[in-house]
């Protein structure tokens, strides 16, 4: 028999905030999100509090760890102030990304290889505290190296490049950004690193990047919470999950 290991579908929730703050209050409420995504199939909820709050707060994360029923995966930057709140609220998990406050959106990969000394010391102190940690990187040799050697013991590789070229129908770039993510997974599993994968994807990039049997799971945000303007969260939540499943079946699993 032939048994293919289920992906994981994490729900990023930071853009029902940005839909909250434009106007103030307390509606939409990530929170009620997060539990809505979860009854309709989410195996976590990801949350992005940036230095500048611009969309979750501080409040949003505390309510979240409270009330949501599956793991709580914190974006954060490696900062003392991040790590505080990191140490007192204890999500599952603590993904490590770059931050500039002229960004719209995180733009690229980590630079795990150029930061490699602080990144350690900061890895050390999470996972001291029983914060299982990822690094966002490009799916690049190096950065995968540096981060096997910081002992982060997840990283997720960064999508971006790729979805954008599938938007831009820019085939043969959108070819070589796959083989590339391909790779990168490849590489950072026989270095005994978990794969999770994110940013830009939608129903039909998800379905083709769950094929790829390295990757345990995909955090996606932007796309669900835009479409769930037109859907509803649940539909497109369960959507998302169906698309996932189909690419995870054409996998070639492991004999059991």
């Amino acid at each position: 028999m032939v048994s293919v290991t289920p992906i994981r579908l994490g729900v990023n929730i930071d853009h029902v905030a940005t839909v909250r703050n434009a106007r103030g209050g307390k509606h939409p409420d990530p929170v009620k999100a997060a539990e809505i995504a979860i009854a309709a199939g989410a195996d976590g909820i990801t949350a992005h509090l940036r230095e500048d709050r611009r969309h979750i707060l501080d409040d949003d994360i505390d309510r979240l760890k409270d009330r949501i029923t599956k793991p709580l995966n914190l974006e954060m930057a490696a900062t003392r102030d991040m790590f505080e709140i990191a140490r007192k609220l204890r999500p599952h998990a603590a993904c490590i990304v770059p931050e500039r406050r002229q960004e719209r959106t995180t733009e690229g990969g980590l630079d795990a290889a150029g930061q490699l000394d602080s990144l350690r010391g900061f890895v050390d102190d999470l996972s001291a505290v029983g914060i299982r940690v990822s690094l966002f990187i490009a799916a690049e040799p190096a950065q995968i190296e540096a981060a096997a050697a910081i002992g982060a013991p997840v990283i997720e590789i960064h999508t971006g490049a790729w979805c954008d070229a599938l938007a831009a129908r820019d085939s043969v770039a959108a070819s070589a950004e796959f083989a590339r993510i391909g790779r990168g997974a490849e590489l950072a599993a026989s270095a005994g690193l978990e794969v999770h994968a994110g940013h830009g994807l939608d129903f039909i990039s998800a379905e083709e990047i769950a094929s790829l049997d390295q990757i345990v799971e995909l955090n996606i945000g932007h796309f669900l919470i835009g479409e769930s303007i037109f859907s509803g969260l649940e539909e497109v939540t369960r959507t998302m999950r169906r698309a996932m499943d189909r690419g995870r079946s054409r996998t070639s699993g492991s004999a059991t």
